[in-house]
């Protein structure tokens, strides 16, 4: 592949077998980008370089915090634990406290999953409650309807 471009850049040259390489330059201060002193590039290297594992921390604490959530639903939900979110909290430094909305979020299904079984009792009480007659009635009103206005019925 590099052959053929070069083959392509010399015949669009015209033919000329030059190679455009400049004399090596004595001075390394020369080769530094933007003409910075060797003292700048180093402390802005430095701080690309702590940019950067800040930023890798950040991440790997993000991400053993989603996998703590997932640990704890899995959890509550009796499914099968995974050992990659394992590992991921390891690789964050073992213990990983949840932000308080994540927490609120787990700790609020909880809740819900609890209210759910009363809920259910709540529910067969209303229904009770509930005249049979009237909705039968009024079911049978609401067919009536629809047969006046629908011929094929």
């Amino acid at each position: 592949m590099a052959s053929f471009f070069t083959a392509a850049l010399k015949s669009f040259q015209g033919g000329k077998d030059e190679s455009p390489k400049a004399a090596p330059k004595e001075d390394k201060a020369a080769a530094l980008p933007n003409g910075m002193a060797r003292e700048e590039f180093e402390e802005y290297q430095r701080q690309l370089l702590e940019g950067k594992i800040e930023r890798d921390k950040m991440f790997a604490q993000r991400k053993a915090e989603r996998a703590t959530v997932r640990m704890h639903l899995r959890d509550k939900y009796h499914l099968a634990q995974d050992e990659r979110d394992g590992a991921q909290v390891h690789v964050a430094g073992g213990a990983v406290e949840l932000p308080q909305d994540l927490a609120a979020m787990v700790h609020s299904e909880k809740e819900e999953e609890e209210d759910g079984s009363a809920g259910a009792f709540t529910f067969l009480a209303k229904l009770r409650e509930v005249e049979l007659r009237a909705l039968r009635d009024r079911a049978l009103g609401g067919v009536d309807e629809v047969k006046e206005k629908c011929a094929l019925m």
